[in-house]
């Protein structure tokens, strides 16, 4: 039967717990004095203290506004165990953890993104909605994970510890650390932990459920890097098929942007909502209803020859092989398959779509012809630091989800370097090992973003929600979110609900299908 849509908890009960209830925020002294803080087992250095005025958050990507107004706070910086690597270069595990004056008595932790090399701001704007979780009172902690530099420098992890503190040792060692300095700041511990991250966020949340189970109540993971040796692989099977087609430049090489025109691209959209729109009873540009598209790229082959509107077989036969994701030479799949949807030809901002070729993407350009997927399977199968990084394999979170903690995953249906249905299938995997899809459903939701392309963007797309505020019902009230409300940056006056996996935004049938309240949750 339908579930009719009902809008989460908009009363997040924050208030409850307000710490400026029951005492005075501490001091300006109490701040500067965190600089000479020294906390056990530990050895900090380059630790600093100082207040920061109110004022607007950091845009959450260029060019975009500021996310919302933050509160004062005292800011406190730090190293753990800096060193010199055998490499001559300095390591060690810098933090920032943000204290703010009215404090509601949590902490959120902050995931990376890329190889992480910085201490990002701490402001916790990941799946938050317009308030970020420092203007909502929560203390803040972001890590660099045990290294300097730029985003994709993988250079430090030449130096085995640089490379297990980014592994995984970082964040745990932060995560205890930032709950240290809120208990000697306030006088008193988190009453409840959080984490937030997309990403490589998302996989170091997948991370502090699987080997650290009992530190955080409350995870956030969005699209996951939970596997980057066989999604780049996938990414390079893409090339290679696009490279077939795509004309040379005048070296001779590829030029994969080519392989499809603009024509070739709209031609493909509105061949995929002329299949799939409508399954979700709205045709709005969006598709909802993902598992039932059956779109096939050969209903667009040109009958006779190529002209706009229609695709060459050569065309048909790439984006087939491109979104089926790569097969090894027994048939065995490598990477799970992408799905067809609407953000596939998205220019930006953020990584641009699949049908958007070398254009900006994280993965470098793939020069030639063929691939040899069995060789690559196996580097990335038997890459020691894979083995430590990755977290696709582990299952039993028994002791996680045993204590109460909850899990939230999200991603985007068009995300172009990390496929969503990756993070379906370790969705459904962890039902086969705790319980059962129901088990785990009292515990854990994923939620898809149509549109959407890796951790937000997309044409269209419905970007912009909110599921810090259910996540602390679900821990702190026991109401589980079976939906959540999203807009779009692109979309002004747009919303819909992003329903619990396995179920989707269906429209009623009566009312303005540009209003979340027209649609209900449906299997």
């Amino acid at each position: 039967m339908p579930r009719p849509f009902a809008i989460t908890c908009a009363l997040l009960c924050l208030g409850a717990t307000r710490a400026a209830a029951q005492a005075p925020p501490p001091s300006a002294e109490a701040c500067a004095a965190l600089s000479t803080l020294q906390l056990p087992g530990l050895t900090l250095s380059e630790v600093k203290g100082q207040r920061v005025a109110a004022g607007p958050a950091p845009a959450p990507f260029p060019g975009a506004p500021a996310a919302g107004t933050l509160p004062a706070h005292c800011r406190v910086d730090g190293v753990i165990d800096r060193r010199t690597g055998l490499d001559v270069k300095r390591y060690g595990i810098g933090f920032a953890v943000a204290l703010p004056d009215d404090w509601n008595g949590r902490l959120l932790m902050q995931g990376g993104g890329g190889l992480n090399g910085r201490v990002a701001p701490p402001v916790g704007g990941v799946a938050a909605g317009d308030t970020p979780a420092l203007a909502r009172g929560f203390a803040v902690v972001t890590t660099d994970t045990g290294h300097e530099g730029e985003v994709f420098d993988a250079s430090f992890m030449r130096d085995q510890q640089a490379g297990l503190d980014f592994a995984y040792v970082a964040v745990g060692r932060v995560a205890s650390a930032a709950k240290d300095v809120v208990a000697r700041y306030y006088g008193r511990p988190a009453t409840k932990a959080y984490f937030a991250g997309c990403s490589t966020g998302g996989r170091e949340g997948m991370l502090m459920a699987q080997r650290y189970p009992g530190y955080f109540d409350g995870i956030i993971a969005g699209a996951p890097a939970m596997r980057t040796g066989h999604s780049n692989l996938a990414v390079r099977a893409m090339r290679v098929a696009f490279n077939r087609l795509a004309p040379p430049d005048a070296a001779g090489k590829p030029q994969p942007a080519l392989a499809f025109s603009d024509a070739d691209r709209k031609a493909v959209i509105e061949g995929l909502l002329d299949a799939c729109d409508a399954n979700d009873g709205a045709k709005d540009g969006l598709i909802f209803d993902t598992r039932a598209c059956r779109f096939s790229p050969a209903s667009l082959a040109c009958k006779g020859l190529k002209a706009d509107g229609c695709l060459s077989a050569p065309q048909v036969a790439a984006i087939e092989t491109a979104f089926a994701g790569p097969r090894d030479s027994k048939g065995r799949q490598v990477y799970p398959k992408f799905l067809y949807d609407t953000g596939i030809v998205t220019a930006g901002p953020g990584i641009p779509g699949i049908l958007m070729p070398n254009a900006g993407s994280p993965v470098p350009p793939v020069p030639g012809f063929e691939q040899d997927v069995d060789a690559e399977a196996r580097v990335a199968e038997e890459d020691a630091q894979q083995a430590l990084t990755d977290t696709a394999t582990w299952t039993n979170l028994s002791t996680f989800s045993g204590r109460g903690g909850k899990l939230l995953f999200y991603h985007g249906v068009s995300d172009p370097w990390f496929s969503a249905m990756d993070t379906v299938e370790y969705y459904e995997r962890i039902g086969g090992t705790n319980g059962g899809a129901d088990a785990v459903r009292g515990w854990s939701r994923l939620f898809l973003s149509p549109g959407m392309g890796h951790c937000g963007g997309g044409a269209g797309a419905l970007d912009r929600f909110d599921l810090l505020t259910p996540l602390v019902a679900w821990v702190e009230q026991g109401t589980a979110p079976d939906a959540v409300p999203a807009t779009g940056r692109s979309a002004p006056g747009r919303s819909r609900p992003l329903c619990a996996y396995p179920q989707h935004a269906h429209y009623k049938g009566t009312g303005d299908p540009e209003v979340l309240a027209s649609y209900e949750c449906r299997p």
